[in-house]
């Protein structure tokens, strides 16, 4: 991983503090191109213009599914905003949580899985050791720096154990091997 490190340098991914957003943006995002991802995200952005529990109901499930979004997405939205306004939700009291109470917090909602509860705690909260099974293509640059031709649940857990405390920078490493940043690999 030292050597990957050295020849990939600096990784820098853009952080969305706003967990209300996040989540947002996350469950968008599930299933769609980076590209159409952006797209829709940029719809929401100019026509909410802030992403908030009362802007999104505002909106409704038909007002999100206008922006380029499914029904079903759009309805896991409202719900979610609807949990946060009524409370069912904490959007302040998560921030306290362990990882794995966050995740429990996370994937109570509907249109959150344990892989996207984890890039909320990634790429939101900033947590230091995110390290998700679920992601193909951390396993995939695991295969290819390690030279391993599967990752077994049992092999990423030798993996994570290694990385820990410090999973999330192992994470973003390996997104970058998984995406070719390291040619002779």
């Amino acid at each position: 991983m030292a050597k990957v490190i050295d020849q990939v340098g600096i990784v820098r991914r853009e952080i969305d503090p706003d967990l209300f957003s996040s989540v947002v943006h996350q469950i968008v995002g599930q299933q769609i191109s980076t590209k159409a991802l952006a797209t829709i995200w940029q719809r929401i952005n100019s026509g909410l213009g802030t992403v908030n529990a009362e802007t999104i109901l505002s909106a409704g499930a038909e007002g999100l599914q206008s922006f380029g979004m499914s029904f079903r997405k759009a309805g896991y939205i409202t719900g979610f905003a609807e949990k946060v306004k009524n409370g069912a939700f904490d959007l302040t009291g998560i921030w306290e949580m362990s990882d794995e109470e966050a995740i429990a917090e996370l994937t109570a909602l509907s249109g959150v899985g344990v892989w996207t509860a984890e890039m909320i705690l990634l790429f939101c909260m900033q947590r230091p050791d995110v390290f998700s099974y679920d992601d193909l293509a951390i396993r995939r640059g695991l295969q290819m720096v390690y030279h391993h031709r599967a990752i077994s649940r049992q092999l990423f857990e030798k993996y994570r154990r290694r990385f820990s405390p410090y999973g999330s920078v192992a994470s973003l490493y390996l997104w970058e091997v998984a995406g070719g940043a390291v040619p002779d690999l």
